[in-house]
């Protein structure tokens, strides 16, 4: 059969269908490429700093539109009010996150049992890889930026301990310190005081959280059409293959001995080779 594939004939038949399954696989590439698309562009205005008194309201959930926006606020921290959220990575490293409670200046208070005079929202500072490592907020009035997020919700059956919790979550926060809080929490990028930047510790190290990527959403009529044309470059492939097959039992057939006789040539018995009776 090696024979009859290396025909001139087949030699670029080959070459045909290997250009034609390679415009097929580059088509399939294409179309897994738009299989799956981002249900939200990623907006430059998150970058923005926003006064988080005019973005959010205590109180009430919190609307996703806000999430990753980049916020400013005026207020101080309580050092009673503080602890370590455990297993948060940074380096490639495991330790925790120093989160205070920031009362806000000018933020609405809430009304109603238990709601405090002051109202607060969770502050991320800095991360640190030993506890020992986290040191007090800055006190006096802060000017504080960073990116808010939404509250994460606490892992269950797990008793993290005195002092520390086992995630940002706003309605944990809200009963261990007795506040009236925002419905998220601020991950910090600077703190001022006085106009002038507050230096983190050494063994500080600031968070820089990025805005999250948005969520994919798989596109299945695309990733079908992606499988599909694989199939084509196999098949292209196939169809070559078997014409050289068939041209090949053609001329196996063509070299075949005549096994006919013809009947004019068919020898008849001698009178010395018929039987007697």
């Amino acid at each position: 059969m090696l024979k009859t594939a290396l025909k001139p004939r087949w030699i670029a038949g080959l070459v045909f269908a290997l250009l034609l399954s390679g415009v097929f696989v580059l088509l399939s590439q294409w179309q897994f490429g738009r299989s799956t698309q981002s249900e939200v562009p990623v907006s430059p205005q998150i970058e923005e700093t926003k006064a988080l008194t005019t973005l959010l309201r205590p109180g009430t959930y919190f609307p996703g539109a806000v999430a990753d926006q980049m916020v400013s606020a005026t207020g101080s921290y309580d050092p009673a009010k503080q602890l370590l959220v455990e297993n948060r990575l940074k380096d490639g490293k495991k330790g925790y996150w120093i989160v205070s409670a920031f009362a806000v200046d000018g933020a609405p208070a809430l009304r109603g049992a238990g709601a405090s005079a002051k109202t607060w929202i969770p502050v991320a500072r800095a991360w640190v890889e030993e506890p020992g490592q986290a040191g007090p907020p800055p006190s006096g009035t802060i000017e504080l930026t960073g990116r808010l997020l939404p509250s994460e919700a606490p892992l269950p059956n797990v008793d993290a301990g005195a002092g520390r919790a086992s995630a940002v979550s706003v309605a944990e926060l809200i009963n261990r310190w007795e506040i009236s809080s925002y419905p998220g929490f601020v991950a910090a990028t600077a703190e001022n005081s006085g106009g002038k930047a507050v230096a983190l510790p050494a063994e500080m190290k600031a968070l820089n959280i990025p805005a999250q990527p948005p969520a994919q959403q798989i596109n299945w009529l695309n990733l079908f059409y992606s499988v599909e044309w694989v199939v084509f470059a196999g098949f292209a492939l196939y169809i070559w293959w078997r014409l050289v097959a068939d041209d090949h039992r053609r001329d196996l057939e063509e070299d075949l001995p005549d096994e006919n006789v013809p009947d004019d040539e068919t020898p008849t018995a001698s009178p010395e080779q018929k039987v007697q009776p």
